[in-house]
C-alpha cells in the first residue's frame, strides 16, 4: 500500500502529510495561493488543502443556522447550543461550499473530533481542534465544479503515467466520495480543510471493488496521518492579528 509522508505544505509553513509517489498539482497548473493539491500518478484521486477564513461560532447572518437547515442530517439549529455541535456545523459548512447545487450529498460519517497530537502542544495551537468526516457527491450529467479542473490535471498526469487505467466517469451520473478534516485555528481566524476526493466510477466500471476499498483506506489514512503530524512553523501564513 502506498505510504503516507510527512511534507512541508504552503512554502514550509506548515508541516502535513501526503502520499507518496503523488504529483503536486502546481507543476501541471497554477493553483490558487490558498491551496496545494496533489493528485494520485494511478488514479483519479486527488488532495487539496485550503485556508479558509473562519467560520464563527456566532454569526448575525445566521450562516450555522443555513448550513442546518440545508442538510438532512442532525446540526444545531441554534447558535450557543455547544462547542462540538457549532464546529461540526462549520465543517459542513466548508463541505457544502465545495458541492455544487445540483449535486446530492450523503453524509457517511458525521464530522467526528479528532486529537491533533503536535499543534496541540503548541502555544498559538492551544485551542485547535479538528473534525473528521466521510460525504458521498453524486453529479448528474456533468462534472463537479472542482472536479472538472482537477480531471484536466490528471489527463495530464494520465499521459505521463500510461498505466493508470483509468476509466471515463459514465454519462448520466458520478459518484465521489470526499474525506475530510477541518482544523479550527481561533486565533488566526483560521479553518483549514484538508479533503481527499476519491472518484469511484474508475473502480465501478471494472467491478474492481478491492481496488476501491484499498483508495478509501489510503484516503482514511492521509487524513489520521495529517491529525497526527500537522505543525505550524510560520503562523504568519495566516496573517498579522
Amino acid at each position: 500500500m502506498t505510504q503516507v509522508e510527512q511534507r512541508e505544505l504552503f512554502g514550509g509553513a506548515i508541516t502535513g502529510a501526503v502520499p507518496q509517489g503523488w504529483i503536486d498539482g502546481s507543476t501541471l497548473r497554477e493553483v490558487p495561493d490558498h491551496q496545494e493539491m496533489f493528485l494520485s500518478p494511478t488514479t483519479l484521486s486527488n488532495l487539496i488543502f485550503e485556508i479558509n477564513e473562519y467560520v464563527p461560532r456566532s454569526s448575525p447572518s445566521g450562516g450555522l443556522n443555513g448550513v442546518a437547515s440545508g442538510l438532512e442530517v442532525e446540526l444545531p439549529t441554534a447558535i450557543n447550543i455547544g462547542a462540538d455541535s457549532e464546529d461540526v456545523a462549520a465543517a459542513m459548512y466548508h463541505i457544502l461550499d465545495i458541492c455544487d447545487d445540483d449535486d446530492t450529498m450523503d453524509v457517511i460519517r458525521e464530522p467526528r473530533r479528532v486529537p491533533l497530537q503536535r499543534l496541540a502542544v503548541s502555544p498559538l495551537g492551544s485551542k485547535a481542534s479538528a473534525y473528521a468526516g466521510l460525504v458521498k457527491f453524486t453529479t448528474p450529467r456533468k462534472q463537479r465544479r472542482e472536479a472538472a479542473g482537477t480531471q484536466r490535471l490528471q489527463d495530464t498526469a494520465a499521459e505521463q503515467n500510461p498505466a493508470s487505467g483509468s476509466t471515463p466517469p459514465p454519462p448520466d451520473r458520478s459518484t465521489n466520495n470526499c474525506h475530510f478534516l477541518l482544523v479550527r485555528l481561533p486565533d488566526k481566524t483560521t479553518d483549514l480543510l484538508v479533503f481527499v476526493n476519491v472518484p469511484q466510477d474508475e473502480f465501478l466500471a471494472r467491478g474492481a471493488m478491492e481496488s476501491l476499498a484499498r483508495e478509501e483506506a489510503l484516503a482514511d489514512e492521509i487524513i489520521a496521518k495529517f491529525a497526527e503530524v500537522i505543525d505550524v512553523k510560520d503562523w504568519g501564513l495566516f496573517g498579522s492579528d
